[in-house]
């Protein structure tokens, strides 16, 4: 039994299985699942998991190069906001349209659900390298 981190067996192939640049979702309740893209659907009911409890809990065990948010996230999720860069402070963040946002998540690898029922509690992260080059 693994003692320590992310013990949903999906989720953390998904994770140890990513790649340098490749790109996955976490995203909150509502957020559309494009069809083909695996998801780790988390979600129990609103409000659980939350999406701090699963982004801390992943991003505790990835290596992020940058990242995507929808531009409005200012404006009706600052909470948020404010976590999700607080975290990756000094990480590159790149704002999107919502629509454009959506848009890429056909591309990713895979996303994760959680149960969050505030808005636009969505990121889009890009895999980077766990050693320095």
């Amino acid at each position: 039994m693994k003692k320590s981190g992310i013990i949903n067996a999906e989720l953390s192939k998904f994770i140890a299985g990513l790649g340098h640049t490749e790109k996955f979702v976490i995203c909150d309740g509502g957020l559309p699942i494009p069809k083909g893209v695996p998801v780790v659907d988390l979600a129990l009911c609103g409000g659980i998991p939350t999406f701090f409890q699963v982004y801390d809990a992943v991003i505790n065990e990835t290596a992020v190069e940058y990242y995507y948010l929808s531009e409005d996230i200012q404006t009706k999720n600052t909470e948020v906001l404010e976590h999700i860069r607080d975290s990756l402070s000094g990480i590159e963040c790149r704002m999107l349209p919502h629509a454009e946002f959506k848009e890429m998540t056909k591309d990713v690898k895979f996303i994760v659900r959680t149960g969050e029922f505030t808005p636009f509690a969505n990121v889009i992260l890009t895999a980077g390298v766990a050693f320095k080059v």
